[in-house]
């Protein structure tokens, strides 16, 4: 991966209000920094931005090595069984795409 980051698809990646400037001139960089004003998973990105999920994983993993984006994992089924409220969120949110 290109930052080196195990991202999932539905890792959740946002814009702090803290980030440095973007300084990447490809802009598929500055389009993923836009939709990530507001929390969104990387599947999210991808069928937003209609890229591979490997490429999305890419060019996120590399705004999130310079220090453009935050990330949270996802939940882990260890840690809330029986969960499904976050990948029918994330399934909504495709779907309306």
């Amino acid at each position: 991966m290109g930052a080196g980051h195990d991202l999932d698809m539905l890792t959740v990646v946002v814009v702090p209000n803290a980030a440095p400037p973007l300084r990447r001139v490809e802009p598929e960089y500055g389009d993923i920094v836009r939709l990530c004003r507001l929390p969104l998973s990387v599947a999210e990105v991808s069928a937003a931005l209609r890229f591979p999920l490997a490429v999305t994983k890419i060019l996120v993993g590399d705004l999130i090595s310079d220090g453009i984006l935050k990330f949270r994992a996802p939940v882990s089924p260890d840690t809330a069984p029986g969960d499904l409220n976050i990948l029918r969120a994330v399934l909504d949110g495709i779907r309306k795409l």
